[in-house]
């Protein structure tokens, strides 16, 4: 079993630092609110520490969990005096390639390991221990990381060297940005047409139409309740990451320039909380 840190327990890391710990691993946790890491430690038997370096004293694995660009780095920056020599850092963070690449360096110097590990699957994947990961780094550290990995996740791809990762997950906002908005769009064309919103997915659901969105989110969409899964929040700053990136790269994404203006619409009715199909409520307003 392997001795890890893990920092921030947010809804994502939480339970995924709570399935490492289920699996055997000796986990210490390390969280900005602290009362929220000494409770993770009381109920999961880790545990807590009061900083980022008093986590990952002696961990042979260092996990992160945050929010942004800057979290990341002021995290990083907490524990990089600390970090010893064959050490593994993890960063499930949806942030960018430029950081990764700018953290793994930093690493190397330390003799450690950097792999940007960004997660897909949401809330539930997490609590259920079903995420996907996409990483990237150098192939050995990804070998000695993805066995402890596996303690949440149901797939583990190593895409490329250090920011593959990071490019991966924003390819996965992406496309998931073009599916909900033509999923809201159907159900809205459904609606002004007066048809049985739930005939209609009947017929089309076996076929070519099909999505997870469909599967998972018609029903709850069309019932106007949008309390499920990814924020709209969280959303905007991936799709943010990804713009910004295709800005860099040269690459044209004019349907998810479009759906984050969309997605800044619902942010302006005071909705940035909802979840990301909660597109179809700006068609039906």
């Amino acid at each position: 079993m392997a001795t890890c840190a893990f920092l921030g327990l947010g809804v994502m890391g939480g339970p995924m630092a709570r399935h490492l710990a289920a699996k055997g691993h000796d986990v210490t946790v390390w969280n900005r609110t602290e009362a929220k890491a000494r409770a993770w430690a009381e109920a999961n038997e880790g545990k807590a520490a009061a900083t980022p370096a008093a986590a990952i004293a002696g961990a042979s694995y260092i996990f992160m969990c945050l929010g942004d660009d800057p979290d990341v780095q002021s995290v990083f920056d907490a524990f990089a005096p600390s970090l010893q020599a064959g050490q593994v850092i993890a960063d499930h963070t949806t942030a960018s390639a430029g950081l990764a690449r700018r953290l793994e360096a930093a690493a190397k110097e330390k003799g450690a390991s950097f792999i940007d590990a960004p997660v897909s699957g949401g809330q539930a994947g997490a609590e259920n221990g079903q995420l996907t990961v996409m990483c990237g780094g150098e192939a050995a550290a990804f070998a000695r990381a993805e066995p402890v990995m596996t303690a949440y996740s149901k797939a583990i791809t190593l895409i490329g060297e250090a920011g593959a990762g990071q490019l991966a997950k924003s390819v996965n906002q992406i496309c998931i940005a073009g599916i909900v908005q033509g999923l809201a769009e159907g159900l809205h064309f459904a609606r002004a047409n007066g048809l049985s919103e739930a005939k209609v997915i009947e017929a089309i659901s076996a076929g070519a139409a099909q999505s997870w969105q469909m599967q998972n989110r018609w029903k709850t969409m069309v019932d106007g309740k949008f309390d499920f899964g990814f924020a709209v929040d969280w959303m905007r700053k991936d799709l943010r990451i990804a713009l910004d990136a295709a800005r860099t790269s040269g690459a044209s994404l004019p349907l998810t320039s479009l759906v984050d203006q969309f997605y800044a619409d619902v942010q302006a009715e005071g909705h940035g909380r909802w979840d990301t199909s909660s597109l179809l409520s700006r068609l039906n307003r």
